[in-house]
């Protein structure tokens, strides 16, 4: 996955067929700069190639497809912090500057750690993260695809990109071989949510900026606008979704997806489940104790062995997006003959 080849076809051989971990695509993230005065991070991660309009002007200046830092007038280095959408082992970089010629920066280096799970920017940053040297401190060209081998191959979760002083870098690519983690194969199965697989919103506190049921739908959301978004909650209490499931089931994986939900994202969530009809008193378990979420992040938390539900309550705290929701687990035995008997009496 890596937009357009262009970039891909001047690689060395042996680099050619290596994923992009940080292919926006497989959920990758800026997770953090100390500026970004003329252009956002954001850009950093685009699949497509990076795209200029001559003489295009903003309140900022010159409208730049790629990250862009103000100019400094003191000591130090700029820098952008990267989530990969995937873990993996890195092997090299391509640092693109096309387009910035007069304002590219002269040197970049390049670190990578290892952190499982979804840390915040603020932990990033400190003691308990261990920065490892990837690239040493490096000269760029401007206007150019830049590719840099890492002193030696590292296995990471974030990289983080300094450059030397100041500049715009138009596009990051990080190249590598993909590390799983065996413990999210524990839910592979069917998406009990899923709308194509006859899972249904029942109800939910807040359809204010979209509907409810997007949140379900195949695929990926392509913005922010494809998802669910609740009012900004100005009172007590917390958002909600009552979900129905294709049958009855066992959950265990659930993935809550923030992509796009930048600024808006729920702090948290819990999941609980029930057998049964909620208005009738059926008794709740908890899924899934509360989670905090990260803005702009595929998140997939493992569920222990729990009872099987018919109905599955997300309770978002206190309020926010989310671009999708996956419960990945087994129908019951009685659940999948049903859901048989009903394709069954569709079909006569």
């Amino acid at each position: 996955m890596s937009g357009t080849a262009r970039w891909r076809e001047e690689l060395p051989a042996d680099l050619r067929d290596e994923v992009d971990l940080a292919d926006r695509r497989l959920g990758a993230g800026v997770v953090a700069a100390n500026d970004e005065t003329f252009a956002e991070k954001e850009n950093l991660l685009q699949p497509h190639d990076p795209a200029f309009v001559p003489n295009t002007f903003g309140h900022k200046g010159q409208v730049y497809d790629g990250w862009e830092t103000r100019r400094r007038r003191e000591p130090g280095a700029d820098w952008a912090v990267v989530r990969l959408g995937v873990p993996g082992v890195v092997s090299a970089v391509v640092v693109d500057t096309a387009h910035f010629t007069g304002n590219f920066p002269p040197e970049c280096e390049l670190h990578a750690c290892w952190a499982p799970g979804w840390p915040s920017a603020a932990e990033l940053a400190g003691d308990a993260v261990g920065w490892v040297r990837l690239v040493p401190r490096s000269a760029l060209t401007g206007d150019s695809r830049n590719l840099l081998r890492a002193e030696r191959p590292v296995r990471a979760t974030h990289l983080r990109l300094t450059i030397h002083p100041d500049g715009g870098v138009a596009r990051l690519r990080v190249l590598g071989e993909v590390v799983p983690d065996p413990s999210r194969w524990a839910g592979l199965g069917l998406d009990l949510a899923g709308l194509v697989n006859g899972g249904r919103v029942v109800d939910c506190s807040d359809r204010f900026y979209s509907p409810a049921d997007q949140v379900i739908l195949p695929g990926s959301a392509a913005s922010m606008g494809e998802g669910w978004e609740t009012r900004r909650r100005r009172g007590p209490g917390n958002d909600w979704l009552l979900l129905r499931l294709a049958g009855p089931g066992r959950v265990r994986v659930v993935e809550l997806d923030t992509t796009h939900f930048v600024g808006n994202a729920p702090g948290a969530v819990r999941l609980t489940g029930c057998a049964g009809d909620p208005a009738s008193g059926a008794a709740w378990v908890e899924l899934l104790p509360r989670q905090r979420l990260q803005p702009d992040t595929p998140h997939w938390f493992s569920v222990p062995e729990t009872p099987a539900v018919t109905h599955v309550r997300v309770d978002a705290f206190p309020d926010g997006g989310l671009a999708r929701l996956r419960l990945l687990g087994h129908l019951t035995d009685d659940g999948l003959a049903a859901a048989h008997r009903r394709w069954a009496e569709g079909a006569g």
